[in-house]
């Protein structure tokens, strides 16, 4: 793709039953159509394989890969949502970064009551990972979590802390600020 090519970006977005090849299939088809790709994550979660891909092509050979990524849908039985998005022109407000793991008794709504925090501060989720496991002495699920967070620079780091630890006593959590 040279220099002064119109670029679209697409976002990719994929659900099916876990079997090897599936990123070999779309991949091969991003790569046929000299497509780019960004930046992707992908997971096996009881037994479904399911990922998010943003891919940037030229223009012009965009509705052929939306077409080809259709087919690649069909034969591998896939479910593919694919959106053209527009880069965000608009001016991110002041703030920093934030990488957050938080680990605690599993109890049911506790992940809303996290991003219920983050919300009434204003934070965003940039990235989240969350599993639960057996707690090595205890008889309990342990749930965790790890995020990469944007935080408003009204919200200072003491006060994003204080506001996690207090929606559960036995809530641990750990912030690093960028």
């Amino acid at each position: 793709m040279g220099y002064g090519v119109a670029m679209t970006t697409l976002v990719i977005t994929l659900l099916g039953d876990d079997k090897p090849g599936i990123v070999a299939l779309v991949s091969e088809s991003v790569a046929r159509h000299g497509a780019s790709w960004e930046r992707s994550s992908m997971s096996r979660i009881a037994g479904k394989f399911a990922g998010i891909v943003e891919v940037t092509v030229s223009e012009s050979a965009a509705d052929a890969l939306v077409d080809d990524l259709s087919t690649v849908s069909t034969s591998a039985a896939l479910e593919l949502t694919i959106e053209r998005v527009s880069p965000s022109t608009a001016p991110r407000l002041g703030g920093y970064s934030a990488s957050l793991t938080l680990t605690g008794q599993d109890h049911p709504g506790l992940l809303h009551d996290v991003a219920a925090v983050f919300a009434s501060l204003g934070v965003s989720i940039e990235e989240l990972e969350t599993d639960t496991g057996p707690a090595p002495m205890g008889g309990f699920v342990l749930f965790g979590a790890t995020a990469s967070l944007f935080v408003p620079d009204l919200i200072s780091p003491v006060e994003l802390e204080t506001a996690l630890e207090a929606i559960a006593n036995d809530l641990m959590v750990e912030i690093e600020f960028e």
